[in-house]
């Protein structure tokens, strides 16, 4: 694994900077309570019943022993938490809010919220949206564990999509097969025909998304009165194994039926084995393949075919 940059290091350190003034981190108190940012996150760790001991608290917040004893004493003596004896283990002692600790923490979660919605209302929906699906990225690149999934949904593109359709595909192909900027130059000839010549009845791009950011895509094209094309199919990586490969195509399939087409085809290359595979068990044959001199390389061309 190749090494972070001095670049890369000081923007992560300038952007904790940034954020930690920005969220009330660097405030004599936490919030305007009295109360530390340690100490305040040990009553929403304790309010949300993520944590009922000391040995809880310290796997989830990543405290040593010394330090979550001497914080737990602390919230202790003001009489927002109170430990009790274990209803399922005589060894250990519960933690609990007292109604003191309820209501601080009530105080905190209001001016915590106030304070995040405050930063969202500064936006433009559309940038917040942008905003939600990078701290996905952020929570998926750094967190222990990724958050749960949201549902992925099939929608029309807007504007911007064409320009990540082109994107994606050079970066993908580029990444994975080593493919020069012809891929990037090929699909932007596809993107623009398919810009300049709406035909809505017979042509068709679905964007797939979830919770704000885009995992893949495909089109139907016409080829001729009788025949679709399908094209521009990608998944992301993240996204692959959920079964949105066989998804998009299965949507191109209904649609060209729908529209009329007798049958349909695509270009693939016998490189690219799971779109191959997909394709295969959609019910597409393969019907021609030849060698060629393509994207910086020798590959093998596929069309395959299947009726409607």
């Amino acid at each position: 694994m190749s090494q972070p940059t001095p670049d890369q290091i000081a923007r992560l350190r300038a952007f904790n900077r940034r954020y930690s003034k920005a969220l009330g981190l660097l405030d004599e108190g936490y919030h305007g309570s009295d109360l530390s940012v340690a100490e305040s996150r040990t009553l929403y760790e304790l309010a949300q019943g993520a944590a009922r001991s000391a040995a809880d608290l310290q796997r989830e917040l990543g405290f040593d022993r010394g330090h979550a004893s001497r914080l737990l004493g602390r919230l202790e003596r003001r009489g927002l938490v109170e430990r009790s004896p274990s209803t399922e283990d005589g060894r250990r002692r519960d933690l609990a809010l007292t109604e003191a600790g309820r209501a601080a923490f009530a105080t905190l979660d209001a001016a915590s919220e106030s304070i995040a919605g405050g930063l969202l209302a500064a936006l433009p929906a559309v940038d917040r949206q942008t905003a939600m699906a990078a701290l996905g990225d952020v929570e998926r690149l750094f967190g222990d564990a990724a958050p749960a999934p949201g549902e992925i949904v099939l929608r029309d593109p807007r504007p911007g999509d064409m320009g990540w359709v082109v994107e994606r595909n050079a970066v993908l192909y580029a990444r994975e097969q080593n493919w020069n900027a012809d891929i990037e130059a090929v699909c932007a000839e596809i993107v623009a025909t398919f810009l300049r010549e709406p035909d809505p009845s017979r042509q068709r791009c679905w964007i797939a998304e979830r919770d704000g950011r885009r995992l893949g895509c495909v089109f139907v094209v016409r080829d001729s009165d009788e025949t679709a094309r399908l094209r521009l199919l990608i998944v992301e990586p993240e996204a692959r194994g959920t079964g949105l490969g066989g998804r998009l195509i299965a949507e191109t399939i209904a649609f060209a039926r729908a529209a009329g087409y007798r049958e349909m085809v695509l270009w693939t290359h016998a490189v690219l084995e799971p779109a191959r595979r997909l394709y295969a068990k959609a019910g597409f044959d393969l019907v021609e393949s030849h060698e060629y001199e393509a994207f910086g390389g020798t590959e093998v061309s596929e069309t395959w075919r299947m009726d409607l």
